[in-house]
């Protein structure tokens, strides 16, 4: 038996999130699927970030135990052969049998947060991007996203239906970058709480607008009250850039 880690990659518009459920398509229903075909077993992924309904992923982490014979390294080649077109298997490799992507020491994960910024919508990023017809004041906005920085509690920034007690983050850095219409909203952290990135960039849109000073963010953060913060940015704008492990950077 060995344990097989995959980045994986995937186009979320056509799928009901990451998880398996009852009610539709998933990310994780898929690989099970297709890496049972692959190797005659009965195969259960385990994930590393549950992306909701409609989010992408360049970098999400999956692992999975098997006794077929395929060298972890050409797992990626076979299932890309079985695969979706929006779902790519970046890479594969044999890690420790104890080895599990939502329990290691350290992690550091990137977000980034798409926007279009114009008058009317383009067609072409209704998938990737979200629509903002408003002028956003970019400056800001990155004013409002350094109140953000650092270990916080983020209580403010998460859905009320968390099911985690404990809702201190690390925030490393928020960068904010516009090219012409596409601004680009990119967040590391030592971890997310459910829809706080969205949260994040709801709150920062509004931030752009002019309906909050950029102080605001602090006294949202300070006040410990999700209905204080803006509303949950769509879906479709976000994407799950990188997972990094402790040892991986250590390594690099």
């Amino acid at each position: 038996m060995k344990r097989i880690k995959l980045t994986v990659a995937y186009d979320g518009t056509d799928y009901c999130g990451w998880q398996v459920q009852p009610n539709g398509v998933t990310i994780e229903e898929i690989l099970n699927r297709e890496i049972s075909g692959l190797t005659g077993e009965e195969i259960r992924v385990i994930g590393a970030s549950r992306t909701d309904s409609g989010v992408h992923a360049l970098g999400n982490v999956a692992v999975f135990d098997t006794k077929c014979s395929i060298p972890a390294e050409r797992f990626a080649y076979a299932l890309n052969r079985r695969m979706p077109e929006d779902i790519v298997i970046v890479r594969s490799e044999q890690v420790a049998d104890d080895w599990h992507p939502r329990y290691q020491d350290v992690i550091t994960k990137t977000y980034e947060y798409h926007i279009y910024n114009a008058s009317v919508p383009n067609p072409m990023k209704r998938r990737t991007s979200t629509f903002v017809s408003f002028p956003l004041d970019i400056d800001q906005m990155r004013k409002g996203a350094s109140y953000l920085i650092g270990e916080h509690d983020f209580v403010s920034f998460c859905n009320v239906r968390t099911n985690t007690s404990d809702t201190v983050r690390t925030v490393y850095d928020i960068m904010i970058d516009q090219n012409g219409e596409d601004i680009c909203i990119r967040i590391t952290g030592n971890g997310f709480l459910y829809n706080m990135v969205r949260i994040i960039v709801g709150t920062l849109i509004r931030v752009g607008r002019g309906f909050y000073t950029p102080e605001r963010v602090k006294e949202i953060l300070e006040a410990g009250e999700r209905t204080e913060a803006g509303v949950t940015a769509p879906p479709q704008g976000l994407v799950l850039v990188e997972i990094r492990y402790g040892n991986e950077n250590e390594n690099e």
